[in-house]
């Protein structure tokens, strides 16, 4: 017998990242990123982001904690998009002549 968890608040689409219901367009991992970053309570989330209901950043953590592999994959994923899109970027003239003169 298989027992299936649901996650009040999060919906899991196949091949899609979690997101919250109410607000799709934020990922669990948006949410548990700010638990890693900052150290952030899901009470604190909610005081820095007045439109996530502390319901939804308790399921975000209580869902993270049972799939954290999964979000960290994520995370990881996406941090390295951001390294590959950094290193893409050619620096501005301003930035060159920064660095030149050894303030940067």
């Amino acid at each position: 017998m298989s027992v299936e968890l649901t996650y009040p608040h999060i919906e899991k689409q196949n091949g899609e990242p979690a997101r919250l219901q109410r607000l799709p367009r934020i990922r669990v991992a948006q949410i548990v990123m700010d638990h890693l970053a900052y150290g952030w309570s899901p009470d604190e989330m909610c005081r820095q982001h007045p439109h996530l209901e502390l319901a939804e950043a308790h399921a975000a953590m209580a869902y993270y904690y049972d799939h954290q592999e999964e979000i960290d994959a994520e995370i990881r994923a996406e941090m390295e998009q951001v390294e590959e899109a950094r290193k893409g970027l050619m620096a501005s003239p301003f930035f060159v002549r920064m660095r030149a003169q050894g303030i940067l």
